[in-house]
């Protein structure tokens, strides 16, 4: 694996920082390590007493943490999110004092020109977190159905043009099987109506970030995070979640609701600030929700 630094900048951390309350000694799980930043952060906050489990599905995030983040008190594991409570339990940890997950998109996972997240890479259209799990995008593209492409386009993408997008696909991957990210970036492109002004992202983001979704299950993981996450927090434990698009901030906004379960702290999502959103223009998406679990709820 080539060892190259992470170009990630982590987006809201003084604001999720403060959100989770981190404190010296606590213990503490980063479970989207990605380029580190948030998991250097919470580290540095616990100090050599604590203890930052840093888990991402991505060995190659995995393998940059690792180095990055040596002699501070984190220990790694290569997993999804929503095995938390296994990742523990192989650590012989009962419970956690704070979680905290940005289920956003890496900036490392973009510019890997082999695993086709970004729309001018030559490689192939993968969008696997994890490349040795489950099936690529390139392959679910050519093999299914138009009809059920188009409802994951709609559904996951919020895209309009779904329909479209679809047949387009089916045709010309009649006379050629799609493969590159370049090229599938340029067939989805064709098949939406020029917009005068152009829109302000690429005519692909929605059709890209639909099937990213799909193929590493994405939703159905945050969903089983959320219900499981609170069965490893102590009492009064803490969990933020940094989301980058409107399906995923609802299934959090619908999780906190469950007063039985949690006690919101954020009556609405934190966003970027100017200075950050100056520096980081990615971060203009983002919505951060946090939530303390309650004393009366029993992980039983």
């Amino acid at each position: 694996m080539a060892h190259h630094p992470s170009v990630h900048t982590s987006v809201l951390p003084a604001e999720a920082l403060a959100l989770l309350g981190v404190r010296a000694g606590m213990r503490v799980v980063d479970g989207t390590l990605g380029g580190g930043g948030h998991a250097r952060l919470l580290a540095h906050a616990v100090g050599p007493h604590g203890l930052v489990v840093a888990i991402d599905r991505d060995p190659a995030a995995i393998d940059r943490g690792a180095r990055a983040l040596a002699g501070l008190p984190v220990r790694f594991a290569q997993a999804n999110y929503r095995d938390i409570p296994e990742v523990l339990d192989a650590l012989s940890i009962d419970a956690v004092d704070a979680v905290l997950l940005d289920v956003g998109l890496s900036s490392d996972q973009l510019a890997d020109r082999d695993r086709g997240f970004s729309f001018d890479a030559d490689g192939p259209l993968d969008l696997r977190f994890d490349p040795t799990e489950g099936e690529p995008a390139w392959r679910i593209v050519n093999r299914m159905r138009p009809e059920s492409l188009a409802d994951i386009i709609f559904e996951f993408g919020e895209e309009r043009h779904s329909r479209r997008i679809a047949r387009k696909i089916a045709a010309v991957r009649e006379k050629q099987p799609v493969h590159s990210a370049r090229e599938f970036a340029r067939l989805v492109a064709s098949a939406i109506p020029r917009q005068h002004p152009p829109a302000r992202i690429h005519p692909a983001t929605r059709t890209f970030q639909a099937l990213r979704i799909a193929v590493n299950e994405e939703l159905k993981s945050l969903r089983i995070a959320l219900e499981r996450i609170p069965t490893r927090l102590v009492p009064g434990g803490r969990l933020a979640v940094i989301s980058f698009h409107s399906l995923e901030d609802r299934l959090v906004k619908q999780a906190f609701r469950n007063a039985q379960v949690w006690e919101c702290l954020t009556r609405s999502p934190v966003e970027a600030g100017p200075a950050e959103l100056a520096a980081n223009p990615r971060s203009r998406s983002a919505r951060l929700r946090a939530a303390r679990r309650t004393a009366a709820f029993s992980p039983g």
